[in-house]
């Protein structure tokens, strides 16, 4: 009889088998985002697709993509205190060691997988070889300008200016660059020499002729201007420097949680935008669609140079980056992956590697568990500097180009495309359709005509999100690389600052009341990191590597508390 009575508790405590549209529905609830975010991506392709086939004005394409240019705007909105915020906090709880170490490990890693993806262009390009001289008969489109074309050495300077804004202020909405303006002589002088030919020479209108094109013959003269856009270089290398230093003064403890604050509140603005993100990313992907003047020509045109690039960056992001992650960290890259496909949709969508920013950040801690430190100090850095993407498809541009104007690239010349398009993506702002202006310097480097740069600018706003995805994902890997490479060093210093939200559970009950966290109020969010309040000091030792905790008995009746 009892064992029949146990049986048949066991058999009431099993639980009882989910059918599958039971667990596909919960796997829908707990990933809605996603969800709704591939939805959105999808729908649009579909409605800008089926929109081409009816008639529309320009101002029906910007008002179809007047909601993604609103999330765009709230995007680039944070990007600033994003950035502030997470560097200073990130630096500001890491010794001079253990920054050091980290910086130097993802600017190695940086630099490494920069180099990888432009050799990799550089072997898919001439591999494949999708130049075709004819293409320029059917696109005679040609590249007007009224500046001198880009020099490398200037944007190489301008790097180097930007890292030292001369106004902190001016660097948060401008950038300094280097233009060549064109200028003329006077007019007069070429009135007076006309005159002086005519007196002299009135029957030599060839000659006159002659002097007036020399004396009006077009100069460049260099010069320093404004652009408009954050110095995003210059603000990372000042809050570095500002975090470093206020992270070693006692007396910059309350700035510290003042930045904390800033950051958890910022992420919890995020939150709010990413929910919008998926019907703002369907509305830039239809107004995209419908904005291409002839897809079809397009495609057809450069069908082939589109799946030279598109497939140099897909062994990029399967082959190439998951090989480095689980090579230094023994770990599966797909899981890795797998917490980031938010942030790659987005990239995806927006084409910008700072709007998709604070998407990247909560992805990388939430998902795939991150440490802050290693987040709020390589991501910034990386979205300036780190584009792998944008390498590669500058590599594979440039020897197109020369294929279609039947020149044979040497390997000197193949080696100053190398060198040049890692240089140039560097430089290149993480705003949509940056690699375009850069394509211009790798360019001139190689002495290759810029006239028919624009044809490759027909296809470039696909090829420039599929790109951002691939510089966003390179980001990713490189922070679960640095904090796995910086895993000792962040085991000494113990766990990461506790965030505002840990506060806000205290308020709500979620936490207990007994605990040293909810019994202090004098515990500040950095308070675990920074010593514990006066009146908490540990007592006894249990034994079993557990501390129990108290208020003084001179300070403070309460009785102990274990934890």
């Amino acid at each position: 009889m009892e064992s029949n009575t146990y049986v048949s508790q066991v058999i009431t405590m099993t639980p009882a088998k989910r059918s599958i549209s039971s667990k596909m529905a919960s796997w829908v609830r707990e990933n809605l985002l996603l969800v709704m975010t591939i939805l959105g991506v999808v729908l649009g392709i579909a409605a800008g697709s089926l929109a081409r086939t009816i008639h529309y004005t320009p101002d029906t394409v910007m008002l179809v993509s007047f909601p993604g240019e609103i999330m765009m705007r709230m995007l680039k909105m944070l990007i600033l205190p994003l950035i502030i915020s997470s560097i200073i906090t990130g630096l500001s709880c890491l010794d001079t060691g253990s920054s050091g170490k980290m910086g130097s490990r993802a600017l190695c890693y940086y630099f490494t997988t920069t180099i990888m993806a432009t050799c990799l262009g550089i072997t898919m390009v001439t591999t494949i070889h999708p130049g075709d001289p004819s293409i320029l008969v059917r696109g005679s489109q040609t590249l007007s300008s009224t500046t001198e074309e880009p020099q490398l050495i200037d944007a190489l300077l301008d790097i180097i200016r930007n890292m030292f804004p001369d106004n902190l202020v001016m660097a948060s909405f401008s950038s300094t660059k280097t233009v060549y303006k064109k200028i003329r002589p006077p007019a007069s002088r070429g009135n007076e020499s006309s005159e002086s030919l005519n007196e002299t020479v009135k029957t030599s209108l060839e000659v006159e002729a002659t002097v007036n094109d020399t004396l009006n013959e077009d100069k460049y003269e260099r010069s320093l201007t404004s652009s408009e856009g954050t110095n995003v270089m210059g603000m990372i290398v000042f809050c570095v420097a500002f975090g470093s230093l206020i992270g070693r003064m006692p007396q910059g403890k309350l700035m510290v949680d003042f930045f904390i604050i800033l950051n958890d509140v910022v992420m919890k603005m995020v939150e709010l935008i990413m929910w919008y993100s998926p019907f703002g990313i369907m509305s830039l992907v239809i107004g995209q669609i419908m904005s291409i003047e002839d897809l079809r020509e397009t495609a057809q045109m450069l069908g082939l140079y589109m799946l030279t690039v598109i497939a140099g960056l897909f062994v990029h992001a399967v082959i190439t980056l998951p090989a480095i992650y689980f090579v230094i960290t023994r770990k599966n890259p797909a899981v890795f992956f797998r917490g980031m496909v938010q942030a790659w949709i987005t990239a995806l969508g927006t084409g910008s590697s700072s709007a998709t920013l604070p998407i990247t950040f909560r992805c990388l801690e939430e998902n795939n568990k991150i440490d802050k430190r290693v987040t709020r100090f390589v991501l910034p850095v990386g979205a300036t500097i780190n584009m792998d993407g944008t390498a590669l498809y500058e590599a594979v541009g440039s020897i197109f180009i020369a294929q279609m104007y039947g020149i044979h690239l040497g390997p000197g010349q193949l080696l100053t495309v190398s060198l040049t398009s890692t240089l140039a993506s560097i430089g290149a702002a993480s705003i949509p359709s940056a690699g375009l202006v850069t394509m211009l310097l790798v360019l001139t480097a190689i002495g290759l005509p810029t006239e028919h740069a624009s044809l490759i600018f027909a296809v470039d706003w696909i090829l420039d999100r599929v790109r951002t995805s691939i510089n966003v994902l390179g980001d990713a890997f490189g922070a679960g690389i640095v904090m796995h490479l910086c895993r000792e060093e962040l085991e000494r210093m113990g766990p990461a600052q506790p965030s505002i939200e840990m506060l806000d559970k205290v308020e709500c009950g979620m936490i207990p009341t007994h605990t040293p966290l909810a019994a202090s109020p004098q515990l500040s969010p950095v308070s675990p990191m920074r010593g514990m309040p006066k009146d908490l000091m540990p007592l006894t030792d249990k034994g079993n590597g557990q501390l129990s905790w108290g208020h003084h008995p001179e300070r403070s009746p309460t009785s102990e508390t274990q934890i």
